[in-house]
């Protein structure tokens, strides 16, 4: 007989084990279980979530896999947060309705950060031809009708144009992995992000012209600026969202 299935078709099994997956990385990252502790045993996990053996096994694996916890005599134990793997991010973001604003902000930073070694590289390195189309994905930052959608859309598709003009495959790996958790899980706080467009503009201009001459200490110094904006904007869209979410709870 062949497995079990959902009426999604996936296997019931691994709807289970993504319950019990979830449940314990919730767990481990709100701090329910601290560094050195012990999950609960393989018995308890089944009694808990009325799962089979081979559903926990699954979203043990899940847990380890993600460097959160490491399998030792005696049972599983929690890992630092620090020896987890980038795909903890995604799973840090989404704790909340609204994600943590100061992890929001150290993304942002890292994010930033490896653009502007990108775009470094890119001046160096990359043909003319090749900064010609990154210069025209600065147009659409030149406008000041832009909607708030096609502007963000527009600064992501710059930064993701630039990784991949740079070549740097590490650099590229890690970008991907955290744009990957990090666009969804923002999408709460992103519809009240209204950027500053003129100022946005100005910095585009400059990027412009910075990349035209190849001028590199130029081109971070716009890219500093351009991170700044990125973080003023996400700043104040969490402090809209916030006040819409109390307001949504209090009516």
């Amino acid at each position: 007989m062949g497995l079990l299935k959902s009426s999604s078709s996936q296997p019931i099994v691994s709807i289970k084990s993504n319950q019990v997956a979830d449940a314990l990385i919730r767990d481990v990252l709100s701090g329910h279980y601290r560094p050195g502790e012990r999950l609960p045993s393989e018995r308890d996990l089944v009694a808990r979530f009325e799962a089979n053996r081979g559903a926990v096994r699954e979203a043990m694996a899940k847990v380890v896999q993600l460097g959160l916890a490491e399998v030792q005599p005696g049972g599983a134990r929690v890992r630092e947060r620090e020896l987890a793997s980038l795909d903890t991010i995604g799973y840090l973001l989404a704790q909340n309705a609204l994600p943590d604003p100061a992890l929001v902000d150290q993304i942002l930073v890292v994010i930033n950060n490896l653009v502007s070694v990108a775009a470094t590289q890119v001046v160096e390195s990359a043909s003319d031809e090749a900064l010609t189309e990154v210069r025209a994905l600065l147009q659409p930052l030149l406008r000041l009708d832009s909607s708030d959608t096609e502007h963000s859309e527009a600064r992501f598709a710059l930064m993701r144009h630039i990784m991949h003009t740079s070549e740097n495959l590490p650099l590229q790996l890690i970008a991907r992995t955290l744009f990957e958790q990090f666009a969804p899980n923002i999408s709460a706080v992103a519809e009240f992000a209204v950027p500053d467009r003129e100022r946005y503009a100005i910095y585009a201009r400059q990027l412009d012209i910075a990349l035209t001459q190849r001028d590199i200490p130029s081109v971070r110094g716009t890219f500093d600026a351009f991170a700044e904006l990125n973080r003023e904007t996400m700043t104040r869209a969490f402090v809209i969202a916030q006040e819409s979410s109390r307001e949504a709870i209090a009516q």
